[in-house]
């Protein structure tokens, strides 16, 4: 047996700052996290280049109740936010 255990000091979690992020469990934004896992493969892991994926991604659960909504500019897509509404 462990002679520091009654010693130790307690484990106090904290949660996220930004809260949970669940699962998906339903599958709902499965082609979405797929389009982005493809991406991330035919790039050679260069998250940069698959930015839009990943947004469509995060869009997708912030749709669907998975994660809170924020504001692009929060998350780092600000500059693909400005983008896609001049088109």
């Amino acid at each position: 047996m462990a002679s520091n255990v009654f010693g130790a000091k307690k484990f106090n979690p904290t949660p996220p700052e930004k809260g949970s992020f669940p699962l998906d469990k339903d599958g709902e934004c499965k082609i979405f996290y797929a389009k982005y896992m493809l991406c991330l493969l035919d790039k050679k892991n260069n998250a940069s280049e698959c930015r839009q994926e990943s947004k469509d991604y995060l869009e997708c659960r912030m749709e669907k109740g998975l994660m809170t909504k924020e504001g692009w500019n929060n998350l780092g897509y600000a500059d693909l936010d400005n983008q896609d509404k001049k088109q």
